[in-house]
């Protein structure tokens, strides 16, 4: 009985032994949490964000991968601060040190009447950018440079020389011109003379650029300087129209134009914003000028600069004629000078009237009759004709006549000036008058006909367009209007989607053929100001969705730009998951809302015709 209490005995002993060791254990765990809980605070107050901290103990593993070497000393000392520093096992590494990269290679060029100046960095030494300055002085015709190239030690990046060529090429062709080359992009800007050099120029420039180079054009067009100042409003038994029309401004224009519709002009009607205007009420004056014409219900006013004539149809009582002269004579500004006359009334024309007649065939050939003051006359009209219509298709057939009025010369030859600008038609010269008339294929040549006549006859004059223009006849005319390119392009994507890697802006491979097929719409388009428009689904962050739909509208757009698409007028833009057109919550919805689309800038986008993405 005695062994008993010796029995209850030792396991009381046992029994505590283990309570005693799991206390320890317990009492160890806690302070290795404690620990690395107060270490990873510290090292995350400091910044540190790429060291992870274990504990084995009362020891501490530190690991991860430090940028470099002074950043895994700073991790250790952090730590140490903590607990001892010979309690801490370095398990970190550091990061392995990237090879400098290169710099960013381009140029920057700005030519006008002053030179050029150069500014920029070169790959390879000094004598590349002597070189460089060289080519660029030759290019813009031996204009004097301003060099402040730099250079650098590095191997040409890949399509910087094409780049350069292309720079250059561009140059020679732009005397007021900035252009900026890198190895992936040219971007120009330029001032043109014209809107038709504008044209010109785009078209240059666009089958200049060497294949995969993504070429920016800004080219601008000044308003064009108009001498004389010119514009001419008839109303006759066709109607009431202008034969020519300029303003100074929008406003002015917008004016003029009013005036002309509130006197019976039907239909589009041209009217020229230029530079050259005499007086900033010109718009004022022509009103006036208008509502005579309009009052007497027939007649023709013609403004060259400050001079107006005004003559009224046969038909228009002297005494309507007299009121409305003398109520346009006080409106106009005392600038403008007021020359009025009452055609008079038919009479039988005498026999064998003194005239010049040339007649101008659809084919081109022209025949020159009548009466001519002398054989200077005669061969000057007969060269000036040749000029503008061709060596072989010219036939004079002119008599001499030293009796003429005076004056007879200027109205021949201003007479061929304006006939040259008909596809086919006629000119009559008169004592008392110049007529054209005929059918063109230029929107603007009754206007610049009515210019050239008013100018070379001066004040007072009297002549008369009659010209049809004739759209079919019209080279510009055939291109599509920029809302039909538009609605091809939207086509074209509707049949075949342009495809992009999952989460990439990068375009795939089998969208080449759809990438080559808005190319060609787009070169059979007059230039245009387009949006490309990027769109996503609702899937992932608003931000990513706008980050990655930008990026893929750019996309389209380089890939363009690579197919010798002129993309100066361009701009992407991407509206992420904004603009849905289908339910987010389908696959079918989200595949719809992936998409690519093409709208001209300040218009509405598109509502049908959308390409996926």
């Amino acid at each position: 009985m005695k062994s008993r209490p010796l029995v209850f005995a030792a396991c009381a002993l046992v029994a505590a032994a283990g309570l005693a060791s799991l206390v320890s254990v317990w009492a160890v765990h806690a302070i290795e949490r404690r620990t690395v809980a107060a270490v990873k605070y510290r090292l995350l107050d400091a910044g540190i964000h790429w060291a992870t901290v274990s504990a084995d103990g009362l020891r501490l593993r530190l690991e991860g991968t430090a940028p470099n070497e002074a950043m895994r000393f700073r991790a250790l000392n952090v730590a140490g601060s903590v607990i001892d520093a010979g309690r801490i096992r370095d398990g970190l590494d550091v990061a392995a040190l990237r090879a400098p990269e290169p710099p960013r290679f381009s140029v920057e060029i700005l030519r006008n009447e002053d030179g050029l100046s150069l500014i920029g960095l070169l790959p390879g030494e000094d004598a590349t950018a002597r070189g460089f300055a060289e080519a660029a002085g030759k290019a813009a015709g031996g204009a004097p440079v301003s060099d402040m190239l730099e250079t650098a030690n590095w191997p040409s990046p890949e399509g910087w020389q094409a780049s350069l060529d292309f720079g250059l090429a561009a140059l020679k062709l732009l005397p007021r011109s900035k252009v900026s080359i890198a190895a992936d992009r040219v971007r120009i800007t330029a001032i043109s003379d014209s809107a038709a050099q504008k044209r010109r120029l785009e078209a240059d420039l666009a089958r200049m650029a060497p294949d995969g180079l993504v070429v920016e054009t800004e080219i601008s067009a000044p308003r064009p300087v108009l001498t004389p100042f010119t514009l001419r409003f008839v109303m006759d038994e066709a109607g009431a129209r202008f034969d020519a029309c300029s303003a100074d401004t929008d406003r002015a224009r917008a004016r003029i134009l009013a005036a002309g519709v509130g006197a019976g002009a039907k239909g589009a009607q041209v009217c020229t914003v230029g530079l050259g205007v005499p007086t900033p009420r010109w718009a004022e004056a022509v009103e006036a000028a208008i509502g005579a014409v309009a009052a007497m219900g027939s007649g023709t006013v013609t403004f060259s600069d400050a001079d107006v004539t005004l003559l009224a149809g046969a038909e228009v009582p002297q005494a309507r004629f007299d009121h409305e002269v003398g109520e346009l004579q006080t409106a106009l500004p005392a600038v403008f000078s007021l020359t009025a006359t009452l055609e008079p009334r038919a009479t039988p024309v005498p026999a064998g009237p003194a005239e010049f007649t040339a007649a101008l065939a659809e084919g081109g050939r022209v025949e020159l009759r009548g009466r001519l003051t002398d054989d200077r006359l005669r061969g000057a009209a007969d060269r000036f004709a040749r000029a503008r219509f061709g060596s072989q298709a010219v036939h004079m057939a002119a008599r001499l006549d030293p009796d003429l009025p005076a004056g007879w010369a200027v109205r021949v030859l201003s007479g061929l000036e304006s006939l040259a600008l008909l596809d086919h038609g006629s000119l009559l010269v008169r004592e008392d008058t110049v007529e054209v008339t005929g059918v063109t294929g230029q929107a603007d040549a009754r206007a610049r006909i009515a210019q050239i006549l008013s100018d070379r006859l001066g004040p007072g004059q009297t002549f008369r367009v009659s010209v049809r223009y004739d759209e079919a006849l019209d080279p510009m005319a055939a291109l599509p209007a920029p809302e039909v390119c538009v609605e091809r392009l939207n086509a074209t994507l509707a049949t075949a989607k342009i495809g992009f890697a999952p989460g990439s802006s990068e375009i795939e491979g089998g969208s080449a053929a759809t990438i080559g097929a808005l190319a060609e719409v787009l070169k059979d388009c007059p230039p245009l100001t387009l949006e490309i428009a990027g769109h996503t689904d609702s899937q992932g962050s608003e931000s990513g969705n706008a980050a990655l739909s930008q990026a893929r509208a750019e996309a389209v757009l380089t890939a363009l730009a690579g197919r010798r698409v002129a993309t100066g007028g361009f701009v992407a833009r991407g509206y992420g998951e904004a603009r849905p057109i289908a339910d987010n919550a389908t696959e079918a919805g989200r595949e719809a809302n992936r998409r690519i689309e093409f709208a001209l800038l300040g218009a509405p986008a598109p509502a049908a015709a959308r390409g996926a993405a």
